[in-house]
């Protein structure tokens, strides 16, 4: 701690007793509590040079010669729902191609016939983990663009059979704003609402369908409760009508197994970095004989559905990613024990907690509580400073305050938005990662009784 003495709980809490005592100190634009604590360093006063001691007991400041934070305890990352550390072995398989494995796959030289069969083979594994054939995993650069392709690839493709479309009202923004420019472009959509958990009821899908219906999009998994959708059951209801259906599947690939067999779905997206593989990559489930009009045109890469050349190394990172990722599926049953652990736990510091989410159908690494009376941002902020990585329920790191729109879907209330708090577990998180954020919520909750009044929680 740039030279100075390890500060305790207790000596940390008298400190900024101390030095927030004015009320005053909120940030304008975020109104999170400004721990200017956090902004020098630390030093006992027996353990400072002679100046240090005069100007303390002067009571003037003396400013560090180089500015430096209270370093917390070891890293606990718990929101990996927002996205996954990259394994080990993705990094390693990666690594050639970022080298001399640099061929473009199109040439049909040496190296590039190397980087053809490293894309044939990653393609062969994301195909196995979804219960696809290979040829029909097509490569995107992420989530969003798969997301993209699937809905205004129908759309531009299937006018001519209609232009209505039906989604949900808990999407990822990906299919959300996608849904918005196709009704500025003269397409009719339909949002289903949800339950209080979450869930479509089956009956509202076949009572939304019409005949000229083109494509269902529903989400497999929620991103921020959780909350797994009866994706088979809603696939038959959109098929009975002659509607192709999508499901955004990115948070529940390598987190819970599925076939596309067996759901039957017609389009399905995933995204790499969600299970340990690297950003900027992803891929669209297309089903045989699904025609879509392609957004990106040129080249013949990806059977013209995405031209460009390939990005090998991330393609090979999700290839390998997704042979791992049946390991990852299979170590469910001790997340999800870690996750029920965490939040009995939460229940018991603050008893008022609400979950949110269908505590049946749900992801086994995916925790979404309402903290009433405890903003969500400033528990964020305050468990950061104690080594804890975790979400809140507004969107306030993106600029945006407003809370999200999930929980307002699920009948929350905004004031329950914004002190809601997600808690996402990997294969990674251990036991102690769960004693050690528990220890860590108790003494922040005891900091902000004592030290700070954070902001109420409307």
């Amino acid at each position: 701690m740039g030279g100075g003495a390890a500060v305790g709980p207790k000596a940390w809490r008298e400190w900024n007793v101390n030095l927030l005592t004015d009320l005053d100190n909120y940030d304008e634009i975020s109104g999170f509590p400004v721990y200017k604590a956090l902004l020098c360093d630390v030093v006992k006063l027996e353990d400072g040079d002679e100046a240090t001691r005069d100007a303390a007991r002067r009571g003037t400041t003396i400013a560090p010669a180089v500015a430096v934070v209270i370093r917390p305890r070891r890293r606990i990352y718990l929101d990996n729902n927002a996205t996954t550390q990259v394994a080990d072995e993705v990094r390693d398989a990666m690594l050639p191609y970022l080298g001399p494995t640099h061929g473009n796959p199109s040439s049909i030289h040496q190296a590039g016939r190397d980087a053809r069969q490293a894309i044939v083979s990653a393609r062969r594994s994301i195909a196995k983990l979804i219960g696809a054939r290979p040829r029909s995993i097509v490569f995107t650069g992420g989530g969003s663009e798969a997301d993209n392709l699937a809905l205004k690839g129908v759309a531009f493709e299937h006018t001519d059979r209609g232009r209505h479309i039906i989604t949900t009202t808990i999407e990822h923004p990906a299919i959300m704003k996608t849904a918005a420019f196709l009704e500025k472009i003269g397409y009719d959509v339909t949002y289903l609402d949800v339950d209080t958990q979450g869930r479509v009821e089956p009956e509202q899908l076949e009572a939304a369908l019409r005949d000229d219906t083109i494509l269902v999009s529903i989400i497999m998994a929620n991103n921020e409760v959780g909350t797994i959708q009866p994706i088979k059951q809603l696939c038959e209801i959109a098929h009975r009508a002659g509607a192709l259906f999508h499901t955004d599947a990115v948070q529940a690939v390598g987190k819970i197994a599925l076939d596309v067999q067996d759901l039957d779905v017609d389009l399905l997206s995933i995204a790499a970095h969600k299970f340990h593989g690297p950003k900027g990559v992803g891929a669209l489930y297309v089903s045989k004989g699904v025609e879509l009009e392609p957004l990106v045109h040129g080249g013949q890469q990806e059977t013209g559905l995405r031209a460009g050349t390939e990005n090998v190394p991330a393609i090979v990172g999700m290839g390998q990613a997704a042979s791992l990722a049946t390991v990852w599926v299979a170590d469910g049953p001790r997340i999800a024990a870690l996750r029920d652990r965490l939040e009995e736990e939460i229940r018991q510091l603050v008893p008022t907690a609400i979950p949110n989410g269908d505590p049946k159908h749900r992801l086994p690494n995916t925790l979404n509580l309402t903290l009433p009376g405890l903003r969500g941002e400033s528990l964020v902020v305050a468990l950061d400073q104690h080594g804890i990585s975790l979400s809140s329920g507004s969107a306030c790191k993106t600029g945006n305050p407003d809370p999200t729109h999930v929980l307002i879907a699920m009948g929350r209330s905004t004031e329950a938005a914004h002190c809601a708090v997600r808690l996402s577990l990997s294969h990674h998180t251990t036991e102690e990662d769960i004693s050690q954020t528990i220890e860590a919520l108790a003494e922040v909750l005891e900091e902000m009784e004592t030290t700070v009044r954070f902001l109420p929680c409307k």
